[in-house]
């Protein structure tokens, strides 16, 4: 389901998956403690959350393994959230707000190869 996606994100592997947790939990006005808080909490932190493990799957490339345990999930809990993600983003102004993320996390990395180079 996510392999095309995967196989163009994986030009952002030195992003760290803190920055994405760092950005969503800004945007989304929640607790960045309550993105890896081991219990589920409320529906606004755990989709902020789901958010944050697409974003590291989709833009950094990372694996669903990688990001479940910086998350301190299972690989199948990631999955899940990519999926459900996938299924909002019908709603063309939860579509919008992913790609705007997407455009910034890409932006980012891009501004900080050209400071290192």
């Amino acid at each position: 389901m996510f392999d095309s996606a995967q196989a163009s994100a994986t030009i952002y592997p030195d992003r760290a998956i803190a920055d994405v947790i760092s950005l969503v939990a800004r945007e989304k006005n929640v607790p960045q403690r309550l993105l890896t808080h081991p219990s589920r909490c409320r529906a606004t932190a755990s989709q902020a959350r789901h958010l944050a493990m697409y974003l590291s799957y989709v833009v950094l490339g990372r694996t669903l393994a990688e990001i479940g345990e910086e998350f301190g999930r299972d690989r199948t809990t990631v999955s899940y959230a990519c999926a459900h993600i996938e299924d909002l983003r019908d709603d063309p102004a939860f579509d919008a707000e992913v790609l705007r993320l997407e455009a910034w996390l890409e932006a980012a990395d891009g501004a900080s190869h050209h400071a290192a180079a």
